[in-house]
């Protein structure tokens, strides 16, 4: 005789603006695996002052060969996540390797409890996630900032 399975579910009702970030990097060049190095140690410091609004942060491995490592953030709210980005350190690694990506490629996908996707992705040349098989779009003017992306996203899909 087997015992039932037990089954539990989360009770998000405390959480009604949730959002779940999803980010990755890949190694591309050798160089990339310093990169990975140099940011590790700077992505975890900012995570054990414990931002505001940061409820729960998981590292991941996608896959050892390329190494493509990330991790999946808990947000209470986009505007906590928003103003989190915003500041230094991260406002800083942004403009950093925007300007220079070290030998690796990068992509972050947002999900909202409230409805809408959010993407980005920089020099991924072998998609991942949702542009695996969506069409892509360039990320300029009204596609620019990662709250107009989520906005077009949710009036996308309330014209559908």
């Amino acid at each position: 005789m087997t015992n039932a399975p037990k089954r539990t579910t989360a009770d998000l009702s405390a959480y009604p603006d949730l959002v779940v970030i999803y980010l990755g990097m890949r190694v591309e060049e050798p160089s990339g695996f310093e990169t990975l190095q140099t940011l590790g140690p700077q992505i975890q410091a900012a995570v054990e002052e414990e931002p505001d609004g940061l409820l729960l942060h998981e590292q991941i491995t996608f896959s050892d060969d390329p190494l493509h490592v990330g991790m999946r953030q808990y947000w209470r709210d986009f505007e906590a996540l928003e103003a989190w980005s915003r500041t230094l350190p991260h406002k800083e690694w942004w403009t950093d390797y925007l300007r220079d990506r070290g030998g690796t490629s990068f992509w972050h996908e947002t999900y909202f409890r409230r409805g809408g996707f959010e993407t980005m992705y920089v020099d991924v040349d072998d998609p991942v996630g949702l542009a695996r098989f969506a069409p892509s779009a360039a990320a300029t003017g009204p596609m620019f900032s990662a709250r107009q992306r989520r906005d077009a996203d949710r009036s996308s899909a309330a014209a559908s």
